[in-house]
């Protein structure tokens, strides 16, 4: 086994527990956060990796994490996720504090925490999913876009103030991916949540482990800044090409 060292955030399904498998196959010892430790173990025990409950919203769950991992060489920041859609008149301030924790501040946590070992590692790397929601703005989706617009902005500071450490840092920003993420977003309405990939071929969350797997396996000299990711089907936020 590889003493190269991946964590991955929300791993417990989709995006996260998909590339957590990528980066195991290439050889990474990978570490796997999020709440449902369940889902977690079986993953780790599939993939010979660790599984530790995480919750990226709570400064105590991330500290116990961080200080459990004893070396990183890479850190995907993959736990983030949307809560309705409603416009800003009507909006639930409860949705945008869960959506601004989860895809801000806790992108935050997780890269402040563990950043000294990944400048310690000689060659780290943060990877963070975001989304074409980080670029553009939609109506009924200010919570969203807002909080993602600033997760982006985040990532993109430390590249930046990061210049001369040994640190890469990439952004994957993608469109429509079918996973629990609509599920979510519409408080468990499986109906509703089809309705968003209906007519369309979108990507699967296998697509863009691929795309971290690829960013994973550069050499060092290498930044990928930003890759923006969407279906054929896809031109931007809620426009699709859609079959009947």
């Amino acid at each position: 086994m590889s003493t190269r060292t991946a964590v991955v955030t929300g791993a417990s399904s989709g995006i996260g527990a998909a590339t957590a498998r990528t980066l195991a196959a290439q050889g990474y010892h990978v570490v796997v956060g999020a709440r449902r430790l369940d889902r977690l173990r079986a993953l780790a025990a599939e993939i010979g990796g660790t599984a530790l409950e995480l919750d990226v919203t709570s400064d105590e769950s991330v500290r116990a994490f961080t200080e459990a991992v004893p070396q990183v060489d890479v850190l995907v920041n993959n736990a983030g996720g949307a809560k309705g859609m409603a416009s800003v008149a009507e909006s639930d301030l409860d949705d945008w504090r869960w959506m601004w924790e989860t895809n801000v501040l806790g992108t935050l946590r997780m890269t402040k925490a563990l950043l000294p070992k990944l400048v310690d590692s000689g060659d780290g790397l943060i990877i963070t999913i975001t989304s074409i929601a980080a670029l553009v703005h939609y109506d009924n989706g200010a919570g969203y876009t807002s909080a993602k617009h600033a997760q982006g902005v985040l990532h993109r500071t430390l590249r930046g103030e990061l210049l001369g450490k040994p640190v890469r840092l990439t952004e994957i920003a993608p469109g429509a991916v079918e996973t629990e993420f609509s599920l979510v977003r519409f408080d468990g309405d499986a109906e509703r949540a089809a309705k968003v990939y209906e007519g369309i071929d979108p990507l699967v969350a296998g697509d863009i482990a691929e795309i971290v797997g690829f960013v994973a396996s550069r050499p060092a000299h290498v930044n990928l800044d930003q890759i923006i990711v969407k279906p054929r089907d896809q031109a931007g936020a809620g426009r699709f090409a859609r079959r009947s």
